[in-house]
């Protein structure tokens, strides 16, 4: 601020109180604590934001014309995924969820909430049966958080430094995940061949510096790593540690990292009965075996059966709590502060509901629409998928002269999303079981007049002779 403004409620605005207070953290001024920053981030003007608006009737009008111009992908026939999905959510999942006993606790306050707590412990069962592991934290902040902590897990276990990324990584997934680890770890790229991993680059670089091999499964591109034991046998046999990053939707089908060498499992429960809405609602998982070196590595809760006061009385709370970061405060291994635990209850309800034959015909279905839809696409001429790796709900196309934007751009006037922009000439697209084939072949039409306008002419042309034979 270029200007000193004392409040009359917040006494850390006068100014001999911020000197007091830089010169008890030893700084010269408040700029010191943005010293971290890049300079392309920072803003070095005024906030946009309207003159002081005088009631708050006024404030919640100026809001709304705002929130006017969103646009939901149920009112649009959208194929957005990276990272956020639109997957069907049961209403009844709403209907727990909104109710006041959880609803309104904060992460399991006040903390002797053993029904929440038993709520926790059904959910984190049934992710452990679904992914095939033993252990299954409380949800954390979101996925990419959870991908962090498995690779921070990692280092600690093995005194390395080095992580190998085999997979193609979401870019956003990828910044945070480097920017939450970058103190103790390396993060190293090794370029995917065809979608997945390159084994031969990956078994030619491991060595004893090397903490962990980070696998995304589907990657940020929706392809399934199909050598996944592969790239465990090879990892632990430098004395690596197998982190994997995955999304759950796909294992009512898939096998299970677990069943193939992962050591520790980690992704994002927002396919799990959360809502897409303006970013979704995100939540965090990681998972390990019953093994103590690994559990213990865990910074975040975990909820199962505990001894209470009354001796022979066992009921649901906080297990191996030494653990965690609550119990260490600064000497903490890593620092986990509020779960996400309203979320893991929607998942908890979801999985539930769905059941093992629910998710079997859920992730068939999923590999069926995907397959369609690459099929349908790839058949357009001037359009070529990716790469020839199997995929789950998204695959990338790519033009041989049309530019991708535009080809946004040309859709969105009609109403359709065709996917995320990844270059110039690649388009990211993701379906779900909320996208039916229709809608595919809709956006197959779509797409194969918009980067050939000579089709279009051809439409219009047949289109006019309809109308002069019927009159």
């Amino acid at each position: 601020m270029t200007q000193t403004f004392v409040h009359p409620y917040i006494p850390n605005t006068a100014p001999e109180t911020h000197a007091e207070m830089l010169a008890a953290v030893g700084a010269a001024s408040v700029e010191d604590f943005y010293a971290d920053v890049p300079e392309d981030l920072r803003l070095r003007r005024p906030l946009d934001v309207p003159a002081p608006l005088p009631a708050e009737q006024d404030l919640a009008r100026h809001v709304r014309g705002i929130l006017a111009q969103n646009r939901t992908t149920e009112e649009r026939l959208s194929f957005l995924g990276a990272g956020t999905y639109n997957h069907y959510v049961p209403a009844v999942v709403d209907e727990v969820i909104r109710r006041s006993e959880f609803l309104t606790a904060y992460a399991g306050e006040p903390y002797e909430d053993h029904g929440r707590f038993q709520a926790l412990f059904e959910y984190q069962s049934l992710m452990a049966e679904l992914l095939a592991m033993d252990v299954v934290n409380v949800p954390t902040y979101d996925g990419y958080q959870a991908a962090a902590t498995g690779l921070a897990m990692a280092g600690r276990l093995t005194g390395r430094g080095v992580v190998l990324a085999v997979s193609d990584v979401l870019p956003e997934k990828d910044s945070k995940v480097r920017d939450y680890t970058r103190a103790d770890l390396e993060i190293e790229r090794i370029p995917t061949a065809g979608g997945i991993a390159d084994l031969a680059a990956l078994r030619a670089r491991l060595s004893d510096d090397v903490a962990a091999v980070w696998i995304e499964t589907p990657s940020f591109t929706g392809a399934v790593e199909t050598q996944l034991r592969e790239i465990a046998e090879a990892a632990h046999a430098a004395g690596a540690v197998v982190v994997v990053g995955t999304d759950p939707i796909g294992y009512g089908v898939l096998t299970p990292p677990a069943l193939q060498g992962a050591d520790i499992v980690t992704g994002d429960i927002q396919s799990l009965g959360l809502h897409q809405w303006f970013g979704g609602a995100h939540a965090g998982f990681v998972a390990v075996h019953d093994e103590p070196r690994f559990v213990m590595e865990m910074p975040s809760r975990l909820f199962g059966l505990e001894s209470t006061d009354v001796p022979g009385e066992y009921g649901f709370g906080d297990v191996a709590y030494d653990r965690t970061s609550f119990a260490h405060r600064e000497e903490g291994k890593e620092w986990v502060g509020t779960a996400a635990a309203l979320w893991g209850i929607a998942a908890g309800v979801h999985l539930a509901l769905m059941g093992p034959q629910g998710m079997a015909d859920l992730g068939e279905l999923l590999l069926a629409r995907t397959a369609y839809a690459q099929r349908q696409l790839a058949a357009i001429p001037g359009v070529a998928l990716g790469d020839d790796a199997l995929h789950l709900r998204e695959f990338t196309v790519r033009f041989d002269s049309a530019r991708a934007a535009d080809v946004v751009t040309a859709l969105r006037a009609q109403g359709i999303e065709p996917g995320v922009v990844v270059d110039e000439r690649t388009l990211l697209v993701c379906v779900t079981e909320a996208t039916s084939a229709s809608d595919i072949d809709r956006l197959a039409a779509a797409l194969a007049t918009a980067i050939d306008p000579e089709e279009q002419d051809a439409c219009d042309a047949l289109s006019d002779d309809g109308k002069e034979e019927t009159k």
